[in-house]
């Protein structure tokens, strides 16, 4: 095989030339490209036994859980985080589509503006258990609000989330207060010369059982939890992250290089033969 340095010197013109137009090509990418901003919230998982009511109601019980949940409670989230519906929403907010200069049907244009933002902006669950939502933009002052929303969004719809059994049991404690309620009614016109005491008794100690239940719950409802809770929000950075041209031209550099020492080791075979 020969040796390195034999095939730079004798081949030292078609390695350069392959070695400038990568470089050239390269070189007028990265610079042509407008410089980009990145912003990065970062948050934890709330606890998931915050939604449950006995956490409060329940004597002590607190004690047994901790404020903070899993870093697995997070995978759900960063599978949301894949979905358009975060991305549309901020398209909205801040009117992306202009902001992006696309043109055309307003609908289209919305649909666009979110799939640029997407492609722009990682949200992923980091080695130490946190979730970082990262965003690129040519506005440095825009760039963070991206990235807060697009959390804020998150923690709206996983919140909603863990709220939604509490709802559909308190609607299913407020029907079954009427029930009895009715069952009250009913009793007392029936037998207004003739009341059953003690089934009298039994209804109301339900009943009031029932409304305490309701208060509980609707309590909850109200309060609805938080599934995440920010540690930092997006900050206006101060200097642009890509694209990273020295990085990219040293990398362009050492690869066109490997690439035309192989191009003159065939030539070099192919004149030996």
């Amino acid at each position: 095989m020969p040796d390195i340095f034999y095939l730079t010197a004798k081949w030292w013109k078609q390695i350069f030339t392959v070695v400038a137009l990568s470089l050239l090509i390269a070189g007028a990418v990265v610079f042509i490209k407008p410089p980009q901003y990145l912003s990065v919230a970062t948050a934890v998982p709330a606890s998931s036994v915050a939604a449950d009511k006995s956490r409060i109601f329940s004597q002590n019980i607190e004690a047994l859980y901790s404020n903070l949940g899993s870093p697995d409670d997070l995978d759900v989230i960063v599978g949301t985080g894949q979905l358009d519906t975060i991305y549309l929403s901020a398209a909205d907010q801040f009117d992306l589509a202009g902001h992006y200069k696309i043109s055309g049907n307003k609908e289209k244009a919305r649909l666009k503006a979110a799939k640029l933002l997407k492609r722009n902006t990682e949200i992923q669950k980091s080695g130490y258990g946190e979730l970082k939502v990262k965003v690129w933009d040519a506005d440095k002052d825009l760039t963070p609000r991206l990235a807060n929303a697009l959390m804020e969004k998150l923690q709206s719809i996983h919140r909603d989330l863990q709220s939604e059994s509490n709802i559909a049991s308190l609607n299913d404690l407020r029907a079954g207060m009427k029930k009895i309620s009715d069952s009250i009614v009913a009793l007392q016109s029936s037998s207004a010369n003739n009341t059953d005491v003690s089934e009298m008794l039994i209804l109301k100690d339900q009943l009031q059982k029932y409304r305490q239940l309701v208060g509980e719950y609707q309590l909850m409802v109200d309060s609805k939890p938080p599934a995440l809770l920010v540690v930092e929000n997006a900050r206006t950075s101060l200097q642009p992250d890509r694209p990273k041209r020295l990085e990219v031209l040293v990398a362009t550099l050492v690869l066109s290089f490997l690439f035309g020492l192989g191009i003159a080791l065939i030539l070099e075979r192919r004149k030996i033969k």
